[in-house]
């Protein structure tokens, strides 16, 4: 693949093998395991792996250095020591966008382990996504002049929003035109009706990385009910619902 730094994603990014012979339990991988945030650190640079209901994300970005520098992203399935791939997005090469991928893949433990050019590197599972609000979920319905009004989807264009346990990221895209609108995403603590999130990259504008947004928030027969001040401080009121 063209323009990419062996270091992002390897084990998706280009065909590697993960060592499988050296960890007896890699064949029972499955997507139970793989469910959650993973992440992985070079130097300052961070890498943030969500999997959640069949859908994945990976994010490479400097906090320190409040820059973006990657995002991909689309459905993933697992069958023992190998994970099959078809992005929805990818900020560096578009023409990944509709190509299904599958590569083997081990693991020990709360470990994937990856060897590429000599160079073994380590990925270290941060939740399980089995808490808060984990899931893939989809904006359906947003209160403009105070009436909730829902939001019809016309093409391919779509804005989603993956959560774990701790992690979120949101992405708006376009599919079928292969196009990225933005991202952003960090960690989140949802709590008594608050849902908080503490901005680590945003694609759009690096001056509010480090800050924290905070909205009321519940969930209602099923959908997340979403309310409060956006990060250019207007007020938004809207509905997601997961994206299944």
């Amino acid at each position: 693949m063209q323009n990419m730094k062996p270091r992002l994603f390897p084990f998706i990014v280009l065909t590697v093998l993960f060592l499988s012979f050296s960890f007896p339990d890699s064949e029972k991988l499955n997507s139970d395991f793989v469910t959650g945030a993973w992440q992985f650190k070079n130097g300052t640079e961070e890498q943030a792996l969500l999997f959640v209901d069949g859908y994945f994300t990976q994010t490479i970005y400097d906090i320190p250095g409040r820059k973006f520098i990657q995002t991909r992203g689309g459905s993933y399935t697992v069958n023992k020591n190998q994970l099959t791939v078809e992005y929805e997005f990818d900020t560096k090469d578009k023409d990944q966008v509709g190509q299904k991928i599958t590569y083997s893949i081990a693991a020990k433990g709360k470990q994937l382990f990856v060897t590429l050019n000599g160079k073994e590197e380590q990925w270290t599972k941060i939740d399980d996504a089995n808490m808060g609000l984990a899931g893939l979920w989809k904006i359906t319905a947003r209160k403009q002049g105070g009436d909730l009004q829902p939001i019809h989807q016309s093409g391919t264009r779509k804005t989603i929003k993956i959560l774990t346990s701790t992690r979120f990221q949101w992405a708006a895209i376009d599919p079928g035109t292969k196009s990225f609108m933005g991202t952003g995403g960090g960690t989140y603590t949802f709590k008594d009706g608050k849902y908080t999130e503490h901005i680590e990259f945003f694609s759009r504008d690096s001056s509010r990385v480090g800050s924290s947004l905070s909205f009321d928030g519940r969930l209602e027969n099923g959908d997340w009910h979403h309310s409060g001040l956006s990060s250019r401080g207007e007020p938004i009121y809207e509905v997601w619902s997961r994206n299944n």
